[in-house]
């Protein structure tokens, strides 16, 4: 076993949905449930702000209003992992200002949205704002969902500059990552995201952790601790855990917009939420994807 739960940060940390209420806004409640529901889970951390939270369809009021409510409902139960997004070195600073305030253990910065943006622009701009913030820092490397990543060089490139970069979140398959966590897994923690897919084997490659959606978090911290143990019997269990819950997140994970579709909603009926209210553009469930949904929350979720 060579998971790297040695490092400061490590774990399942479930990324928050944004739920809407009937009016368009942020739904307070439903927000809280959802946090509550992660806690009682029993996962090592939590996040929000990141893809899975729709970012880029929030205002920059939204986001600090989200960031409000999940800091104040944490109260430092768990650590917390907060994205920052942002098309501005200044508007990135400003939020890691506002999350360290708000009591945030860590930021994962995203690229910035800017078409055009090489390499060398995205690791320059990660930069400038490491050198105007104090609090532990990550960037999120999503080749398949984001415009531009970052190579391994220019990781160790920010790495040697900024002591407080000690964040990966790759986006990727367990092969590719297993490569990064080679080359810099003893001294940066890499979390892998895609909804917990590979989870088994993303520990094996040494993640410290992983940040999938929270409809299944419960389940994969279950995995994480019983990988964490490293007898093979708790491997085993660890291994028929993460197939049965394999089916529904390959239903889940087909794209984005599916994600925000049906695993919210798959987390809404697990919070007992009456409707989910979606903010456009996205993709609008269908009855048959509803029932898909349903009889895979049923088959592991239902007494």
């Amino acid at each position: 076993m060579n998971m790297n739960a040695h490092h400061r940060f490590h774990g399942i940390y479930p990324m928050l949905y944004a739920f809407f209420d009937a009016k368009g806004g942020i739904d307070r409640e439903a927000m809280e449930r959802q946090i509550e529901f992660c806690l009682e889970s029993g996962v090592q951390g939590v996040a929000t702000l990141g893809l899975a939270t729709e970012v880029d369809k929030l205002s920059a009021a939204e986001r600090h209003q989200i960031l409000d409510i999940t800091a104040t409902r944490l109260a430092g139960r768990v650590p917390l992992s907060v994205t920052v997004f942002g098309n501005s070195v200044d508007e990135q600073v400003e939020f890691c200002h506002a999350a360290e305030a708000a009591g945030a253990d860590w930021a994962v910065l995203q690229p910035p949205r800017i078409k055009g943006l090489s390499e060398t622009d995205c690791r320059d701009f990660f930069g400038a704002v490491m050198a105007r913030v104090a609090l532990p820092v990550g960037i999120q490397n999503a080749p398949e969902f984001l415009d531009v990543s970052l190579t391994i060089e220019s990781i160790e490139w920010l790495r040697q500059r900024h002591e407080h970069f000690i964040i990966l979140k790759g986006e990727g398959p367990v092969t590719a990552i297993a490569e990064v966590v080679t080359a810099i897994g003893g001294e940066i923690a890499v979390f892998n995201g895609r909804n917990g897919l590979e989870l088994p084997d993303n520990l094996r490659a040494g993640c410290a952790g992983l940040i999938p959606s929270p409809g299944t978090g419960d389940l994969q911290a279950k995995v994480y601790r019983l990988m964490s143990k490293g007898t093979a019997d708790a491997e085993a269990e660890a291994e028929r855990l993460y197939r049965n819950i394999l089916p529904l997140l390959i239903f889940e994970m087909q794209s984005l917009e599916s994600l925000w579709c049906y695993g919210k909603r798959i987390v809404a009926r697990r919070l007992g939420l009456p409707a989910v209210h979606d903010r456009t553009p996205g993709q609008a469930p269908t009855p048959f994807g509803m029932a898909v949904a349903i009889r895979h929350a049923d088959r592991l979720f239902s007494d």
